[in-house]
């Protein structure tokens, strides 16, 4: 048990410190074109990441006492995806590319100070 706890604390705080846009800043980055253009999109609808989005700012605004398994589970997969897309950067100014749209849809902005 105590296992499972590291984990999901670890995950929790991993989770705080990859997602760099606050809820606000989320919001209404999602309601942007930019945004919504950017991502895979199933049969014409919403992207996985533009979804994922409006479910990172739940997130974000939920105590840590009260985030569910299913709720961690998301952090994991969010935190999956942000590292392995900033693996990816591509070369030279990245500040209107879709890499970069991609990623803050998923609550990270590469260019944003720490």
């Amino acid at each position: 048990m105590a296992e499972h706890r590291d984990d999901r604390d670890g995950t929790v705080t991993e989770f705080g410190k990859l997602v760099n846009l606050t809820p606000r800043q989320l919001q209404d980055w999602l309601e942007r074109d930019e945004s919504k253009a950017a991502g895979q999109h199933r049969g014409g609808g919403e992207s996985t990441g533009h979804a994922s989005g409006r479910r990172i700012v739940e997130l974000l605004r939920t105590s840590r006492s009260d985030l569910s398994d299913d709720d961690v589970a998301h952090m994991r997969k969010v935190n999956g995806y942000i590292k392995r897309h900033l693996a990816q950067r591509p070369s030279g100014d990245v500040t209107d590319t879709t890499w970069r749209h991609s990623l803050m849809n998923w609550g990270h902005d590469p260019l944003k100070d720490r």
